[in-house]
């Protein structure tokens, strides 16, 4: 029980991590945090998403590949590659779609920033149970 609390306490942490470090007033000021690490490398773009990686290490330590865990990953590789898309397409390659325009710009809730915590942190739980 106490592995269990400790594994749960370090990925709250390290979903708390890339809350802050991606934290904006909009889904642009968003990707633009994003657009500043995957600028300088894509490797360092990767690293700064440490709860993935946690996860992986989490089935290896525990031997659990659960519906649960690979729901988490599923789901952060899909968060992961769509933001590599969108940075591809509006920084890079500078294509704006105008009807993405309206979503990019809209104002984000502080809230929005919380749901990795308050959705990977349950799964992860329901994963180690």
């Amino acid at each position: 029980m106490d592995t269990m609390i400790l594994l749960v306490a370090i990925l709250l942490f390290l979903e708390m991590f890339e809350a802050l470090w991606q934290r904006s007033d909009t889904m642009m000021g968003m990707l633009l945090n994003s657009y500043h690490y995957y600028q300088k490398s894509i490797f360092l773009f990767f690293l700064m998403h440490p709860a993935f990686y946690y996860i992986l290490f989490v089935v290896l330590l525990t031997n659990r590949l659960n519906g649960w865990m690979i729901t988490i990953l599923a789901l952060k590789t899909v968060d992961i590659f769509l933001k590599i898309t969108l940075m591809q397409n509006i920084f890079v390659k500078g294509e704006r779609d105008e009807a993405l325009q309206p979503f990019l710009k809209a104002p984000l809730s502080p809230w929005v920033f919380l749901t990795g915590i308050s959705l990977y942190v349950p799964l992860f739980i329901y994963a180690l149970i």
